[in-house]
């Protein structure tokens, strides 16, 4: 059961970061059901998880090396989702974004007057490597800003959790693994 919720936990944790249902995420790996009114799910399940530990301890069934051993790693997954959730959550400044796209459309529309007298008809061909060099880093900032989501230069969480998913599975002894996600288009998501 405790791997099994921890699969929840990682599937749960990807959904929260993506805007999805969190609890439809969860609920195939939870049994019973964790309580779909707590503002945090993912975290009420880690909550639960350690209080799961907690009794084992308790009643003998893992010693007091064990239980501190898991603990200590419910306490890194709890710190792992408080460092997701605060990248989630923390856009640029608009000021920062405002002042940096202003910054990089002046400067590339006044650099072919300022290259025109010492490169003279390659001036134009150097202000477009220059200005497409500022774009694509403008735009690459754009792109960390939610490294969470859909697109092809964020993270493969689908195949993260995967493979955390089949791991676990086969720890369980099952035989019939989910396959690996594979790269479409040379893109794994």
């Amino acid at each position: 059961a405790l791997l099994r919720e921890l699969c929840g936990f990682a599937h749960g944790l990807i959904a929260r970061l993506r805007g999805e249902a969190e609890h439809a995420a969860i609920a195939p790996w939870v049994q019973p059901a964790v309580d779909n009114a707590h503002p945090n799910l993912t975290d009420s399940l880690l909550q639960r998880i350690g209080a799961r530990c907690s009794r084992l301890a308790e009643q003998g069934l893992i010693s007091d090396w064990r239980y501190t051993q898991l603990e200590s790693r419910l306490g890194s997954l709890s710190g792992v989702q408080a460092g997701c959730e605060r990248i989630k959550s923390t856009p640029l400044p608009f000021p920062y974004t405002l002042l940096l796209h202003r910054t990089i459309y002046l400067f590339c529309i006044l650099l072919p007057f300022a290259m025109a007298e010492p490169l003279g008809w390659m001036a134009p061909i150097f202000t477009a490597v220059v200005s497409y060099t500022f774009f694509g880093l403008d735009e690459i900032g754009d792109d960390l800003e939610d490294p969470f989501g859909f697109d092809e230069n964020d993270l493969p969480c689908n195949a993260i959790v995967r493979t955390l998913e089949r791991e676990i599975l086969a720890a369980l002894g099952h035989a019939d693994l989910p396959p690996a996600l594979e790269p479409k288009d040379f893109v794994l998501t």
